[in-house]
């Protein structure tokens, strides 16, 4: 999928704000340790990674109630839905320097028609000898397997454009207003597994967009990643101790 960004300026995707906190001694402590424990850009990220989406409990999983949007909230609980674990993840990512932005789906609530649609989030991260590559930090169970792959998206869910859903192209710099007021409207997480966007409009700047984007995959998919496979990195981290950011 070639992907198409809010903007064509990278350095945009690094902002900090009141939801992507990096500043936060909550995150910025997690930054330095993740900084400790790698030393290329590419292995940062992946630790960054593998943190949000395996030691950040997804909320629906969990049946956890509390409703967590800011990532420092989100350290704290240890728990959240995939908006408010995309938005970690962008903390995390944007305070070790990758420009981050945010990308959405439409999938089925309950992997049924009958079940309704929502919005799934996720993110887009710009990697200069990779281009902008899709991450989805929303955590593994049983039927749903994402890892962190620069040469190829390996993402949560299969996007069936047949039964109604969507696999929207579009990076942005900020969360979606709709997601934003489906989390801040919401009193607990069941509440919120209804209450999500179920659609994604086509944004006014990527219909006047001329730039079609740049591939969510740059190099060629035969090429060795220079990053160690998970149980290596798994390994290093129980090295350190309890893998705790």
């Amino acid at each position: 999928m070639h992907l198409i960004t809010e903007t064509d300026h990278v350095d945009d995707f690094l902002e900090a704000t009141e939801i992507v906190d990096f500043y936060h001694p909550t995150i910025a402590a997690r930054v330095a340790k993740i900084q400790d424990l790698a030393n290329t850009l590419e292995n940062q990220a992946a630790i960054a990674f593998e943190y949000t989406r395996d030691q950040v409990r997804h909320s629906f999983d969990a049946d956890d109630l509390i409703v967590t949007i800011t990532a420092p909230d989100v350290v704290s609980a240890g728990t959240g839905i995939c908006f408010a674990k995309s938005h970690l993840l962008a903390a995390l990512f944007r305070g070790l320097g990758i420009p981050t932005g945010f990308c959405y789906q439409r999938v089925m609530r309950r992997g049924t028609v009958e079940s309704g649609f929502a919005l799934h989030g996720l993110n887009a991260a710009y990697f200069p000898e990779f281009g902008w590559v899709r991450l989805d930090p929303r955590g593994n169970r049983p039927g749903i397997q994402s890892e962190f792959n620069l040469y190829q998206e390996h993402l949560a869910y299969p996007i069936h454009v047949d039964a109604g859903e969507s696999d929207y192209p579009y990076v942005y710099r900020h969360p979606l207003p709709s997601v934003l007021a489906s989390l801040y409207s919401s009193k607990n997480c069941r509440e919120l597994f209804f209450q999500r966007p179920e659609i994604l409009e086509t944004p006014t700047w990527a219909r006047h967009h001329q730039n079609p984007g740049e591939p969510a995959m740059t190099r060629p998919v035969d090429h060795q990643p220079d990053y160690p496979p998970t149980s290596k990195r798994a390994e290093s981290f129980l090295l350190h101790g309890p893998f705790d950011l």
